[in-house]
């Protein structure tokens, strides 16, 4: 590994050294490491790239690590990879994405990662996109993420954008059934004149189906952010959404979240609230020795923890 690859790692998985689990990790398009488990078991796709995952029933207390980086400028690659996690599962799966780009062509990583999760069931998702490089040429991330919980089954999914990415559209969607629950966050920054755009969809198909949806997000300078999060309630259940947005310099920022009720007994929320930071709180701050600039950084730090 190139120190290069060393700080992506960090950055997008908190990969110090060799993990202790099941590991994947993707470089420029290629296997850089893999290892698998008694229980976790990672293999090659045979007809397009992406790797399948095979979580056995039962497995309690193990982690999956699946990051993916690229360093060489002009790469474009389409990634699939799937998730079958056993009944009674207990686990956590640690993914995102780095992109290192010191040439003058787009380097683009779009992935579909689709789940299968057993009867009752449960796993921890973290996802972090990270863009870094002197170049002139773009990174762009394009995750897909499909989930299927099957009953009593569930999902805590945390999804953080830190910074460098020029361009992203996030789709996910999440189907519900009988007493499953999901808990989606999601952090997002732009910076300079970057875009991004956050599709959701949870449908709330089982009776007593559970689901919250966190979104977080920054956007500074000349950046572009639009997001739509969709929560429909196809049978007795409950579901929540709620967007905050901090709003700086010439950003634009477009929250449209929607609750759509096909059951008498579906209870559905939606809240979205976009502002910029409230001058009393970096008064307050430098009245206990922060400059400015520290202030407006401890307010975002803190909004996007």
């Amino acid at each position: 590994m190139q120190t290069v690859d060393q700080e992506l790692l960090e950055k997008i998985a908190d990969m110090l050294g060799k993990p202790v689990g099941a590991v994947n990790i993707r470089k420029n398009s290629g296997c850089a490491s893999r290892q698998s488990t008694e229980n976790i078991q990672i293999t090659s796709k045979t007809d397009k790239a992406g790797i399948d995952i095979h979580i056995k029933a039962g497995t309690v207390g193990e982690t999956c690590y699946i990051p993916v980086i690229i360093t060489e400028s002009g790469l474009n690659e389409m990634v699939y990879n799937d998730f079958y996690i056993g009944e009674g599962c207990d686990v956590d799966i640690v993914a995102g994405c780095g992109i290192h780009n010191e040439g003058h062509k787009d380097s683009r990583h779009d992935g579909i990662h689709t789940f299968y999760v057993g009867k009752n069931a449960k796993f921890r998702y973290a996802e972090k996109h990270y863009g870094s490089g002197d170049g002139t040429g773009g990174t762009i991330m394009n995750p897909q993420t499909i989930v299927y919980l099957e009953e009593g089954a569930s999902v805590v999914m945390d999804t953080t954008q830190i910074r460098g990415v020029d361009s992203t559209k996030r789709d996910t969607k999440i189907v519900c059934g009988k007493n499953a629950e999901a808990v989606i966050t999601e952090r997002l920054l732009t910076h300079g004149d970057q875009f991004a755009e956050s599709n959701m969809e949870i449908l709330l198909d089982g009776e007593g189906a559970k689901s919250r949806v966190i979104s977080r997000s920054v956007g500074q300078d000349n950046s572009v952010q639009v997001f739509y999060p969709r929560m429909v309630g196809n049978a007795e259940s409950f579901g929540h959404v709620q967007c905050d947005a901090i709003i700086m310099g010439n950003a634009k920022i477009r929250a449209v979240p929607e609750v759509a009720a096909n059951c008498m007994e579906a209870q559905l929320i939606h809240e979205a609230a976009i502002g910029k930071i409230a001058g009393d709180q970096l008064i307050k701050l430098q009245t206990l020795g922060l400059s400015a600039e520290e202030a407006e950084d401890c307010i975002l730090q803190g909004f996007l923890a």
